[in-house]
């Protein structure tokens, strides 16, 4: 006669779809409880949700079509089984988590944010944008090419982007704003765009303290106004404790022109012979991981020098679009386009 442990099986569920961030694991537990189903269910980092069972056979098949058919908030596309030996025994059925609760609930609704935005896949952790095309988007439109930067900067789209950001998961937003090279445009330019961004930083401070941006700055300093520096450094001050999201500005930014900087830098310090992961730490993104995607628009198809050094791996996706019209929308093709790569990072 068989005992009642040997008829104990164990199922192996995979759910896909919109699981997460929509009470799909109080589901599972609330009818595993009901059917005296043992184990566990956890959210997985990719949006799906994991489940570990144990019961009769019989029972565990009622369990895997009312697990099939989804709760009512969520939307169950697919799911994936099988039968496996039972390598532990459990005494109840419980929702695990493999991280804090307010980091579990975070990382839900992320992934819930994705799933109803459309995006499958790896979401980068850094992206970096060339907003180019300010200047003929004005121009096309019989317009000044500073107006072209104000609408950018100040526009709704930009706002759009960072909470775009927010909800896809991206934790790092760079924009080239200003570069080395910038220097050779007009004078009259030249004034009217530290005018637009000392505008710009000083009415960012309400929006990253509200929300808690945190700011950086990228690039020389001394050859910038004073005002704008005064104002610069105000607001990495005011925001050096957040991280919902980090924002950094590449401000008389240029890839040799950092490269260079922090080799002088190493030089002060008494260096005698610098190593690869000791160098990262003299350039002006220490602290923060290379990008995963850059991003330029407008339809030039080259990186200009932007971040030489951390972008020996970072995938890039180029747009006609002109950056006054880049938006949220634009941005989700642009991750969605990134989450569909492979990347090896030179191994298998």
């Amino acid at each position: 006669m068989e005992s009642k442990l040997e008829t104990i099986s164990e199922l192996k569920i995979e759910v896909f779809g919109r699981v997460q961030g929509v009470m799909f694991r109080n589901f599972v537990k609330e009818n595993a409880d009901k059917l005296g189903v043992k184990g566990f269910v956890i959210n997985k980092d990719e949006g799906s949700v994991l489940i570990i069972c144990q019961g009769r056979r019989e029972v565990l098949e009622d369990f895997l079509k009312v697990i099939s058919a989804g709760s009512q908030l969520s939307s169950v596309e697919g799911v994936s089984y099988f039968w496996k030996k039972k390598e532990r025994d459990y005494e109840n059925f419980i929702i695990a988590l493999d991280k804090g609760l307010i980091e579990d609930q975070k990382s839900s609704f992320l992934n819930l944010g994705r799933k109803i935005l459309g995006i499958k896949g790896k979401i980068p952790k850094h992206v970096a944008i060339i907003p180019d095309g300010n200047r003929r988007w004005a121009r096309a439109r019989g317009m000044e090419g500073i107006r072209g930067h104000r609408i950018a900067a100040t526009g709704e789209n930009f706002k759009s982007l960072l909470e775009e950001a927010k909800n896809l998961g991206i934790n790092y937003l760079t924009f080239w704003t200003f570069s080395t090279e910038n220097w050779n445009r007009s004078k009259k330019e030249i004034d009217n765009l530290f005018r637009l961004f000392l505008d710009v930083i000083k009415d960012f401070k309400e929006e990253s303290v509200k929300k808690e941006i945190r700011f950086r700055h990228f690039g020389r300093k001394d050859r910038l106004p004073e005002k704008l520096v005064k104002a610069i450094d105000d607001l990495e001050k005011s925001t050096e404790k957040f991280d919902k999201l980090n924002v950094q500005i590449c401000l008389d930014y240029g890839g040799r022109d950092e490269i260079v900087r922090a080799l002088n830098k190493a030089i002060r310090a008494g260096v005698q012979e610098i190593k690869e992961d000791d160098f990262v730490n003299y350039l002006d993104s220490s602290g923060i991981p290379d990008p995963d995607l850059i991003i330029r628009t407008s339809g030039e198809k080259r990186m200009s020098g932007f971040m030489s050094f951390q972008s020996a791996y970072s995938e890039f996706y180029f747009t006609d679009v002109h950056f006054p019209d880049f938006n949220a929308e634009e941005l989700r093709n642009a991750v969605q386009d990134f989450s569909n790569r492979r990347r090896n990072f030179g191994g298998n």
